[in-house]
């Protein structure tokens, strides 16, 4: 418990608990990260799916690629600093711990189709193999079911 209340205390969380102007901001930008995360994810993993086939991946994938990590980047930052504000209310919300759960399995995801060679050589252009398509099916799933989670906080 002495955790949760340092970092209610931390001067960020009460920075936003005073201020609706700073929260406001806070959450702009967290909705900002999350749409250039799930913006960038969801067209790069049609594409893995089959979907696109005009644009090639080697072209599309970097940048798609970066746009995600900075989203994934900014909208964590964020969200850490929005928890910060009620960090004991945010552990007793249910659509908080599935959201918690479910971007852990996203991120965990993301970390097995980088470690697959062929994610990497789909993205080079070569064939875009069915674990690589599996996997980008299961990313937009996730990815889809962590925004919902998120949404679904404010309604528990």
């Amino acid at each position: 418990m002495q955790l949760l209340e340092w970092i209610g205390a931390w001067p960020g969380a009460v920075l936003l608990r005073g201020s609706g102007t700073a929260w406001l901001l806070v959450d702009a930008a967290h909705i900002l990260g999350v749409g250039l995360l799930v913006g960038a994810i969801v067209p790069l993993d049609l594409r893995l799916l089959g979907l696109f086939r005009a644009l090639p991946l080697a072209l599309i994938a970097p940048f798609l690629s970066r746009a995600a990590a900075a989203g994934a980047a900014l909208a964590f930052a964020t969200g850490l600093w929005l928890f910060s504000m009620k960090p004991a209310e945010y552990l007793a919300n249910g659509a908080f711990l599935w959201k918690a759960a479910l971007l852990a399995l996203a991120l965990a995801n993301v970390a097995l189709q980088h470690a697959n060679r062929g994610y990497a050589q789909a993205l080079a252009g070569g064939a875009v193999r069915r674990t690589v398509r599996v996997a980008a099916l299961g990313s937009i799933l996730l990815w889809l079911s962590v925004l919902v989670a998120g949404r679904w906080i404010g309604f528990v």
